[in-house]
């Protein structure tokens, strides 16, 4: 091979390797914006976008009624021990802007209820720890999958540093763990007319 031919040998070589490893940046990205869970899972509601933190952002809007949703979603740094690919999470669902319900999904099958609401509604008894204050809330338990989370909780959610609800999961007592700090007030006062409250 003449002097020419090896240049030319070599120069087709880095370019091959230089769109390979394009190629393998290009995948990587991908991937990974899959795995920041901010594609919806929900027809017709847009891809998350950041809310600051940890928080992610999805808009819709209902077909009928042309109302303006918005899901904040928050998930937990750790899982519970049924399913290490679920984690424990937060959402709060806010229409036209307003506040409408926020949640609190643990991943896992909750325990029995413990007591009835007011109204009859089966109602599980959780610890709320929001930064250095801890309390006790009646939360409604909805078909064993999620609790109903109260507004007073949700008020000192989206303004505190740490966030973390202890309850009771078919397999015994469990601590969800969150860090809520970060997130756009602004964001959350827009679209559901909700400001932070220490408890």
């Amino acid at each position: 091979m003449n002097a020419l031919g090896f240049v030319k040998q070599r120069h087709l070589t880095v370019v091959a390797r230089l769109l390979l490893a394009s190629s393998i940046v290009i995948c990587a990205a991908i991937s990974a914006r899959a795995q920041t869970g901010t594609m919806s899972p929900y027809q017709n509601e847009k891809d998350g976008v950041s809310a600051g933190g940890k928080w992610l952002e999805f808009d819709s809007e209902d077909k009928m009624t042309a109302a303006k949703k918005v899901r904040f979603l928050l998930l937990a740094d750790n899982y519970f021990r049924e399913d290490p690919d679920y984690k424990p999470r937060v959402q709060l669902f806010c229409t036209n802007g307003k506040f409408t319900l926020a949640d609190f999904n643990p991943g896992v099958r909750l325990g029995r209820p413990d007591y009835p609401g007011f109204w009859g509604q089966p109602k599980m008894e959780v610890l709320v720890r929001i930064d250095d204050y801890h309390t006790n809330h009646g939360w409604n338990w909805v078909r064993g999958h999620f609790l109903a989370m109260d507004k007073g909780t949700v008020r000192g959610l989206i303004g505190a540093q740490t966030f973390k609800v202890e309850v009771r999961t078919k397999s015994g007592m469990q601590i969800a763990e969150f860090s809520p700090a970060g997130l756009d007030s602004q964001r959350v006062k827009q679209a559901c007319d909700l400001t932070p409250k220490k408890p």
